[in-house]
């Protein structure tokens, strides 16, 4: 039996954001013991039809731990709602999109006198107890934060503050989804989607290295998809998965695992070359952002190509150098057509990244054009991507700032589904009541399958930013499987100074950069023995650790 890293810690809420025919609601802001006595003072009285809403600080996976002492009559009912924004979880069911989805985050539950229970699996930040039928004793309420017991083995800092914020909460925010699998939303799509792991798995990479629910996961998705299906539906996110299979064996170097994969790995890629002389045949979806456009197949055939590549690699680890050679000549052919994609920007840097068109013309005339606009939570990763591989670091880094960084700004400890800049205009935050006059920036707004109170405040995909920060940023890149070949390839852009640290099967890698006074790039590394290191700074120090 596998080990459970699942672990539970309690907390104690920060505030009261609203309470109404409720005494001595304070008592809900300290630590109580969980469990009922014969006769206490020591309690919250919520009025039949009152309520108190609760603010616990920060985004977390789990319920509450509830305390009842005495209700006041028989039948006596406890509404619990659940929100990721104070305007959730007042919310009522139907209203704005709200319900549950995936998990229960409202519920109303019969409750006695003398009792201690939980309630709740779901993500939030925010609780609203409200008493139904007659008058409820609280003694208590605690959250109840489930997640997964890991060492944060890499690290990110700069000069400036708002980079180092941004990189710890998109690493949050891909931890609480790891859960006993990889999910993608903790109140909503907590299930395994394939494509948008990479993000999260990349995020993983830079902050634990290695983690048992990405190779779970993985194995999940390819044992539910027999060889004549796509998994999660979507052909491309079949590409993922091979994506992710490189990515993870270059970064861990497990060959036993990777040799697991071989036959249906095999079997995939002759798959997606047979569709290669006919994809127009097959579910072009990439992104939200490109569905039912003309630029979708732009994006199905730039993953087609990135796919191949990852897969290509793979054969000659695996020695099936025929296959490898048939992934080759297959992108030398995609490579020949020209597609549009002039019109989205997650499309063009997919096309970009896959060698499909002019790295800098594209940036220069559509990823760097108005900034943030257009960007997506999931695929503005590998817009930043893009963007630094066409030199274009400040743009990226200013991007990163204007983006997850207003998401901060409207009260976010986690980074959220989807988000456009223009949504924030005359927006209040999410840990507030809506002000009048202005818009609710959780139930106002989303579109597709994540509209309004649907839109998860929480999700894996929007993880980017870490993984960006520490590959192109303090730049590690891994050249060799097991990360025993690295290459220190420092963009700093406009950052007065960068350091981290990067997780590794030997143990951790600890960097610096820092300019001198005369302007030159100094950097300065720190790495176990067994790891080849390579950096193009001139001015380089390395030391062994032990």
């Amino acid at each position: 039996m596998k080990e459970n890293k699942l672990r539970t810690k309690m907390l104690v809420a920060d505030r009261i954001v609203l309470s109404d025919a409720v005494e001595n609601e304070a008592i809900l802001l300290t630590e109580q013991p969980r469990q009922a006595v014969l006769k206490t003072e020591a309690f919250c009285l919520i009025r039949n039809s009152g309520y108190v809403l609760l603010d616990f600080g920060v985004e977390f996976q789990g319920g509450v731990h509830i305390t009842v002492q005495m209700i006041s009559a028989p039948n006596v009912k406890l509404r619990v709602v659940f929100g990721e924004s104070v305007s959730e979880a007042l919310s009522e069911i139907g209203d704005k999109n709200a319900g549950n989805y995936h998990s229960v985050r409202d519920e109303t539950i019969s409750v006695v006198s003398r009792s201690s229970f939980r309630v709740g699996n779901t993500g939030f930040r925010f609780v609203k107890l409200e008493a139904r039928g007659g008058d409820i004793e609280v003694r208590g309420v605690q959250g109840v934060f489930e997640f997964r017991n890991i060492e944060y083995n890499g690290s990110f800092c700069c000069s400036d503050d708002l980079l180092n914020k941004i990189w710890k909460m998109a690493v949050y925010t891909v931890h609480l989804n790891m859960q006993e699998y990889l999910w993608d939303g903790i109140k909503r799509d907590r299930l395994v989607w394939i494509g948008d792991m990479h993000p999260e798995v990349s995020a993983i990479c830079c902050a634990f290295g290695f983690d048992e629910c990405v190779p779970e996961s993985l194995d999940l998705i390819r044992n539910e998809t027999p060889e004549e299906g796509w998994m999660n539906d979507i052909p491309a996110y079949s590409m993922w998965w091979i994506i992710i299979q490189r990515d993870w064996y270059f970064q861990n170097g497990d060959l036993e695992y990777l040799r697991r994969q071989k036959d249906y790995l095999f079997a995939l890629l002759k798959r997606i070359l047979g569709s290669c002389k006919n994809d127009t045949e097959l579910n072009p979806f990439v992104d939200w952002s490109s569905v039912n456009t003309k630029y979708a197949r732009a994006g199905l055939r730039a993953m087609t190509v990135l796919a191949l590549d990852a897969g290509s690699e793979l054969c000659r680890i695996l020695e099936n150098p025929q296959l490898a050679e048939d992934c080759v000549a297959a992108v030398s052919i995609l490579k020949k057509e020209k597609l549009e994609y002039d019109g989205n920007k997650q499309i063009a840097a997919f096309v970009s990244l896959a060698g499909l068109g002019p790295v800098r013309k594209i940036n220069d005339e559509i990823l760097a054009v108005n900034g943030a606009e257009g960007i997506s939570a999931f695929l503005g990763y590998y817009t930043l991507q893009a963007m630094a591989e066409a030199g274009d670091m400040e743009g990226a880094l200013n991007i990163i700032r204007e983006y997850w960084g207003k998401m901060i700004e409207l009260g976010a400890t986690t980074f959220w589904e989807e988000f456009e800049t223009g949504w924030a205009e005359n927006a209040g935050r999410i840990d507030e009541v809506v002000p009048e006059g202005k818009r609710d920036i959780h139930g106002d707004f989303g579109r597709n399958c994540y509209k309004q109170f649907r839109r998860s405040l929480c999700h894996g995909w929007s993880g980017g930013p870490a993984p960006f920060l520490s590959n192109y940023v303090l730049g590690v890149r891994i050249e060799g499987p097991g990360c025993k070949k690295i290459r220190i390839d420092p963009m700093p852009g406009n950052l007065k100074w960068v350091k981290g640290t990067y997780p590794t099967p030997n143990g951790k890698i600890e960097i610096a950069h820092f300019y001198g006074t005369n302007g030159e790039l100094f950097t300065n590394v720190t790495a176990p023995g067994e790891i080849e290191i390579v950096c193009s700074t001139k001015n380089f120090n390395l030391r062994r650790s032990c």
